[in-house]
């Protein structure tokens, strides 16, 4: 069974930092493709990063140019750091996996207030 356990979420004032990192374990197989989505209050999730199984990142447009995926293959683990916070990257964040299943973390606050 395939779990995702995410930290590195919190409170940080706008043109902040923060890394978020997902650990993978028990996927037994092959991870495809990991990523980054989240979910404002009463908005649907949308995804923020994706990385490929070749290791080609693809970012939304709300936040190209400041967050960045990268991907620890040794520890199954991705992370993406986020660098000037604005207010509108306040959501919860979730991990995403692709392997013979599609897997989701539990989900990680992040907010962006002074």
């Amino acid at each position: 069974q395939v779990q995702l356990v995410e930290s590195g979420g919190g409170l940080v004032q706008p043109g902040g930092s923060l890394r978020l990192s997902c650990a993978a374990s028990g996927t037994g197989s092959e991870i495809y493709t990991m990523s980054w989505y989240r979910q404002a209050p009463e908005k649907p999730r949308e995804m923020v990063a994706t990385l490929t199984y070749l290791g080609r990142p693809y970012y939304s447009d709300s936040v190209k140019g400041r967050f960045t995926i990268s991907r620890d293959n040794g520890k199954n683990t991705v992370h993406l750091e986020m660098n000037n916070l604005k207010r509108e990257d306040t959501a919860v964040y979730y991990c995403w996996i692709l392997t013979t299943v599609v897997s989701w973390g539990q989900g990680t606050q992040v907010i962006v207030s002074s």
